[in-house]
């Protein structure tokens, strides 16, 4: 099955082409709905945006998926959203709908006009609308997964490593709940935002930041802590949820070892963690013939510790 994906991933727009082995969906399932543009919160008048997928035969559990963009949108009436990646949509969250779970792809503030923690902020509050309107959904509200690829696996591991405790005395009961996640799958994971080497990631993560990052010289760089805040490395604790990774080990923009040293931390707390290594798998391309079968291995994690989390 041949696969073109053109994505924005990490920031800035790639082709990558291969044949895989794998059964990996290229359309919907015939039988899925998706309700689109669901406003789950307002930043100072700006609709914050996200699509629902439903699955065929719901499972009864939910995952939000961030698409990766190198927490970058392009300015302009005419933008498209983050959440309208099609090519990302379709690759990474059409096997789960498959499987059974609803999916919500979400937009996010981004640079250049915003900075961190605003793409955090914005995926916190949309899992907390989630949950609050859970049963509107047909989903358990204490048994939420996140997904996400390049950016979005960082922010989705945001999700699980933040306390993300709600606010009991917010006016908004939405606020109230919390944004913590109960599994993370992340690909192509920026784990460490302090260690980019390569020019194409410094300049997106400065971005991100809103400030200049001079690799390795933390003296020359003005509110390094910044860095280290928006690091899943940086939060990992005992309380975490089980983390599922997949990651290319040729990639170039984001080096395997991040994933690699973030399973390590949560082994450390004793986390469940797993990585799937991509022989001659790139940042762009990660469909490689005779691959592992990385879609199906996130599905069954999902299956195994959502589920387990439940019972």
């Amino acid at each position: 099955m041949a696969i073109v994906l053109i994505v924005v991933l990490f920031g800035f727009t790639v082709t990558g082409a291969a044949r895989s082995q794998e059964k990996t969906p290229e359309a919907p399932p015939a039988a899925a709905r998706v309700e689109t543009n669901i406003i789950f919160g307002m930043y100072s008048g700006l609709a914050l945006v996200m699509d629902v997928h439903y699955p065929p035969n719901p499972n009864g559990y939910g995952i939000i998926f961030i698409p990766g963009s190198g927490w970058l949108a392009p300015m302009g009436y005419d933008a498209r959203p983050l959440k309208d990646d099609t090519l990302q949509v379709g690759v990474f969250t059409n096997p789960l709908v498959a499987a059974g779970y609803t999916v919500f792809v979400i937009d996010h503030r981004a640079s250049p006009r915003f900075h961190y923690p605003a793409a955090v902020e914005d995926a916190q509050r949309a899992v907390r609308f989630i949950r609050h309107f859970a049963k509107e959904y047909s989903i358990s509200p204490g048994h939420i997964g996140a997904m996400g690829y390049s950016s979005g696996a960082n922010l989705s591991s945001m999700l699980g490593v933040l306390e993300g405790r709600g606010d009991p005395s917010a006016s908004d009961p939405v606020e109230r709940e919390s944004a913590r996640v109960e599994c993370v799958v992340a690909g192509g994971t920026p784990a460490d935002l302090t260690t980019t080497q390569t020019p194409e990631g410094v300049a997106f993560i400065s971005a991100y930041i809103g400030r200049p990052f001079f690799p390795g010289q933390r003296q020359l760089t003005g509110g390094y802590k910044d860095f280290e805040d928006a690091s899943p490395l940086f939060h990992v604790g005992a309380g975490d949820p089980p983390f599922f990774f997949f990651h290319g080990d040729k990639d170039g923009l984001v080096p395997i070892d991040q994933a690699e040293r973030m399973e390590q931390a949560l082994e450390k707390v004793g986390v469940p963690a797993k990585i799937v290594r991509i022989p001659g798998g790139t940042h762009i391309n990660l469909i490689v013939p005779g691959g592992p079968d990385f879609l199906g291995d996130a599905v069954r994690w999902f299956d195994q510790h959502l589920k387990e989390a439940a019972q």
